[in-house]
């Protein structure tokens, strides 16, 4: 990769959204500029569909699921949360802790949010939910999550979310994680 302006210079083949986020997070000081670029890239894509209402746009079909995921669990729905997941959806949780790796099923991935409730001492909280790029059937967004273990350790992050969706349903979810040392000590080994 080459220097260009005393930043790395990004080829044309690395512009997908997830490769911008990659990018936006080694090196964060970039991280806002990515945010506004691929909100503005979302707006206009939606206008250019005719300006026609957003409700009605069958390609934000995935964002309005992947909201309503996320509002459901931040309020406690968990059976809104459940209806909102293919039974077979694949959740790939980066890190080398107690709720890292890949789970293959709602079963495994209702087990994971358990562990992370217990592990948490019932403190974590999804605190705030930035979506900001929508391709296809893939939308990508930022989560800040916080959290206070009895002992003091503090989980207080940002994570990016890929969610996929079909049929109305989440296929798919990659969780990249701000400081994944960070998430490392507090979930434990």
């Amino acid at each position: 990769m080459g220097w260009r302006y005393g930043l790395p210079a990004i080829s044309r083949t690395e512009t997908t959204h997830l490769q911008l986020i990659k990018f936006a997070l080694k090196y964060s000081t970039m991280k806002k500029f990515i945010i506004l670029i691929s909100s503005v890239a979302l707006t206009f894509s939606v206008y250019a569909q005719g300006n026609s209402e957003i409700s009605e746009s069958p390609a934000l079909e995935p964002v309005k699921v992947v909201k309503e995921f996320l509002n459901a669990y931040r309020e406690g729905n968990h059976e809104k949360v459940n209806s909102l997941f293919h039974p077979d959806v694949v959740w790939i949780q980066p890190g080398d802790n107690r709720i890292s790796g890949v789970k293959k099923s709602r079963t495994e991935l209702n087990q994971m949010g358990g562990k992370m409730v217990e592990i948490s001492a019932q403190t974590i909280r999804l605190t705030d939910v930035k979506i900001f790029s929508a391709t296809g059937n893939t939308v990508v967004c930022i989560l800040h999550w916080k959290a206070v273990q009895p002992t003091g350790n503090i989980l207080d992050i940002d994570n990016i979310d890929e969610y996929t969706v079909e049929n109305g349903k989440i296929i798919m979810a990659k969780i990249f994680s701000e400081d994944i040392a960070k998430e490392n000590r507090f979930w434990g080994k």
